[in-house]
């Protein structure tokens, strides 16, 4: 391969990353890298910033209470529909407060609720406890619950890598056993589609680029998952009958060919489907706004081709 282009601020933030001291997340364990990953959030990603909604809210799940939390540019809203995140972080880091700039964002660009799941963890709830969270959050919002204060018309899932996963698993899940409220769009974000299967991309992105294959396989290993199972690697099942769907892609991804390859799933399968590959830059920039500034545009991209989905499913945002 070819020596890949990288903007000038992805490599100034690899550079530094790099030659980091200390252990990396998968040498340090799942509690010192889930400090590490909320730590690194302030001095990384935007600012929160103001909304006039930004509530704590749980709902059932198989084994006990999920956490949620609700974004929302209005205080009040007529019926419509709801943008469902499930954050990234390898199915084993991540939580409400490493994706809260992201959702606060996307709940202003969109003017759409966004509900934020805080699904249970690997290594102490491995494979399929994640996935059956998720589910289950899906079906609680889409009847509309009066502590969400609106009534639900339809459900966005949307996530980023490991959420990215979890996205197009509520959608096939709902596909399968409709809920209260359907399916209108999906957005996985460099998603984990079909992690079961190697790529070209895992081998040229593996090192150097912030996901690597020692960290990927950490979290395989935590995760513990069936590999065998569509809830782990979706693409095992048909896409046929998927919402409007928008892949969203980084070309210096070691798992950047997952999001093509369920891209062109989508295609064949008569799903209308949006691919952007952002170039040039690597996993997790929806959550790298400040260290990579070239970011905002990417995200922004991809808020501007949401809308035109929604927009065209006939539920504007």
């Amino acid at each position: 391969m070819s020596d890949p282009f990288v903007r000038p601020d992805v490599r100034l933030f690899l550079d530094y990353l790099n030659g980091l001291p200390g252990p990396k997340s998968h040498e340090a364990g799942p509690e010192e890298a889930r400090r590490m990953i909320v730590a690194s959030r302030h001095v990384a990603d935007a600012p929160v910033g103001t909304l006039a909604v930004i509530r704590d809210l749980a709902c059932p799940g198989p084994a006990g209470y999920i956490p949620l939390r609700l974004y929302d540019a209005r205080e009040t809203r007529e019926a419509g529909p709801l943008v469902l995140f499930f954050h990234g972080g390898g199915f084993v880091l991540g939580d409400l407060d490493t994706h809260a700039p992201f959702c606060a964002e996307m709940a202003r660009a969109l003017d759409l609720p966004v509900l934020a799941v805080d699904y249970r963890l690997a290594p102490e709830h491995p494979f399929p406890a994640g996935p059956e969270d998720g589910i289950a959050a899906a079906r609680w919002a889409a009847e509309s619950p009066e502590t969400l204060g609106r009534a639900v018309t339809g459900l966005v899932p949307c996530g980023d890598s490991a959420g990215g996963n979890f996205a197009i698993v509520v959608s096939l899940a709902l596909r399968d056993d409709p809920a209260a409220a359907p399916v209108v769009a999906q957005w996985p974000i460099y998603p984990a589609a079909d992690p079961a299967k190697g790529y070209p991309s895992y081998q040229d992105f593996g090192q150097g680029y912030l996901l690597t294959h020692e960290g990927m396989d950490w979290f395989d290993a935590c995760y513990r998952p069936a590999k065998a199972d569509w809830r782990y690697s979706p693409l095992l099942k048909s896409q046929e009958g998927m919402p409007p769907t928008l892949v969203v892609t980084a070309s210096l991804d070691p798992i950047r060919d997952q999001g093509r390859a369920y891209a062109a799933a989508c295609a064949q399968a008569g799903v209308p489907v949006v691919f952007r590959e952002a170039q040039g830059t690597i996993h997790g920039f929806i959550n790298l706004r400040k260290a990579i500034p070239s970011s905002q545009a990417d995200v922004e991209a991809g808020f501007a081709a949401l809308r035109l989905i929604l927009a065209e499913a006939g539920r504007p945002a």
